[in-house]
């Protein structure tokens, strides 16, 4: 079933979910690989609405790393329970949960051939998706933590501190603070977590100290940026964690005179991409799927994406083309082909 708020309400649709749901088993919730705020509040929040009303705790799972030192203090003051899909046995579980990502984006670990019952998510419709029993995307979203907000307050499910600050927090890391790409609902549930959170744990959770490869990649940042008119790209070349390739990229569309970031680094064999942009004539997912087409894989929305090319070869010459080949084609999509460049720095 597909929820459409023409045809039904939140509380009817999570109703026939959660009656669906009685009985089946062991329940699994998948996050995308290396998990945001976004991702793991929904997946907290998700998992509470199942043990309210079925009385069964589902194991929350997640593949890569948790980096970024705002998400490491996230999971860590929120007391999150994450188990690394490594450690899992499939075939334990009756039920697969997807939260923030969909069947087939190449951004999570479960297995192709492994059935999907429930997706919940804001990015576009992918082509997996559409077989699974039970899906809830909503492109309109800025968040997906708006939608499970929805779900708790339909089914008048009591919102702990730590839950509403848990989704406050998606919502505020995923739209700069309402700044970008959200909407009506969004705001909404801003504004009614806002009250409900502990303003100690989002202060930790916002402030932590950060590690010396933070700086090293700012510097690294720094040194490897090029602007083309009111483009930006910059090249971190090795990265200590995939995170922080979107986070330089939200840090370096701040500078003056700039309306779209590219930022690329190397990790673990790929080649990962983040794009963000303050332009409303852009839908950045569409165009950073262009910018990869057929050597790697990507997604995203308006004005936030990512992608990644993986199995990158040994030759770092056939690194750089790479790299390069992707830089054209943004420029071609623009309309910034034969564009002087320049460098953020000067020497």
């Amino acid at each position: 079933m597909q929820f459409d708020p023409k045809q039904m309400d939140v509380k009817d649709y999570t109703d026939a979910m959660l009656n669906w749901l009685r009985g089946k088993g062991k329940i699994l919730v998948v996050v995308h690989d290396n998990p945001d705020p976004d991702c793991l509040a929904s997946a907290m929040a998700l998992r509470h609405l199942f043990v309210m009303k079925l009385n069964i705790d589902a194991v929350i799972s997640f593949s890569g790393m948790i980096g970024r030192s705002e998400n490491l203090a996230m999971a860590k003051e929120l007391e999150m329970p994450l188990t690394p899909f490594d450690l899992l046995d499939l075939k334990e579980f009756q039920v697969v949960c997807m939260l923030d990502t969909q069947p087939g984006t190449g951004n999570n670990s479960l297995p192709p051939d492994k059935r999907v019952d429930i997706v919940i998510d804001h990015h576009p419709m992918r082509e997996g998706s559409k077989g699974c029993r039970w899906i809830d995307i909503r492109q309109d979203y800025g968040v997906t933590a708006t939608i499970l907000f929805e779900y708790l307050a339909a089914q008048d499910v009591y919102i702990s501190t730590k839950i509403a600050t848990a989704l406050y927090y998606a919502i505020k890391s995923e739209t700069q603070d309402l700044g970008r790409e959200a909407n009506l609902p969004d705001r909404e549930a801003y504004t009614r977590l806002s009250p409900l959170t502990n303003k100690k744990l989002l202060y930790e959770i916002t402030h932590p100290k950060l590690p010396i490869e933070n700086f090293e990649t700012l510097h690294t940042a720094l040194e490897h940026t090029r602007i083309y008119g009111t483009l930006l790209v910059s090249n971190l070349h090795d990265v200590s964690f995939p995170e922080v390739v979107a986070e330089m990229a939200d840090l370096l569309l701040r500078l003056e005179g700039i309306d779209t970031a590219l930022c690329m680094g190397h990790y673990s064999n790929e080649l990962v991409f983040s794009m963000r942009t303050i332009r409303h004539d852009l839908n950045l997912g569409e165009v950073i799927r262009r910018l990869v087409h057929g050597m790697g894989l990507a997604g995203g929305h308006g004005m936030s994406a990512g992608g990644k090319i993986g199995n990158l070869p040994e030759d770092p010459e056939k690194i750089m083309k790479m790299e390069n080949l992707v830089v054209d084609r943004l420029l071609k999509e623009l309309g910034l082909e034969g564009q002087e460049s320049r460098p953020l720095l000067m020497e």
